[in-house]
């Protein structure tokens, strides 16, 4: 699934590759159209789908998109906190690229849907982005 078929306020009509300055385009983008988006590595391989979108409510910055990795029909389901940073978005194949090996994410640190992790927690969001590559902001800080 992509943003563009989730879209039902017309928010992508004008053409959001090359963006005419016609609508908010791809740099700003609907939150719910971005759940159900696919997540693929730079290997053109599937990593699942973005579940939840997490924000931090004092900033107002998006802090992670939680994605879903590994299930069949809901069972065996893993979900995983990616920092935003760590997301690209394929604007030609509309989705999201997530530079981690498909290995590498079946090892990451996850969590399951009745046991969410404490994402406010300094030292688990460090490990987080320590774990993706991305460089930890504390979000309550303008940088």
């Amino acid at each position: 699934m992509n943003y563009e078929t989730r879209d039902t306020y017309g928010i992508y009509k004008t053409n959001v590759v090359h963006h005419d300055g016609n609508g908010p385009g791809p740099r700003l983008m609907g939150a719910d159209t971005l759940i159900g988006n696919d997540v693929y590595n730079r290997a053109d391989q599937d990593l699942g789908d973005i579940k939840e979108i997490m924000l931090d409510v004092a900033s107002g910055k998006v802090a992670y998109a939680v994605l879903s990795f590994g299930s069949f029909l809901g069972f065996g389901e893993k979900l995983f906190a990616v920092p935003w940073q760590a997301l690209q978005l394929d604007t030609v194949n509309k989705r999201f690229i997530l530079d981690i090996d498909k290995s590498r994410l079946e090892n990451a640190p996850g969590f399951d849907k009745d046991d969410w992790p404490d994402m406010a927690d300094e030292t688990w969001a460090r490990s987080i982005h320590n774990y993706y590559g991305s460089q930890y902001r504390d979000l309550n800080i303008n940088n």
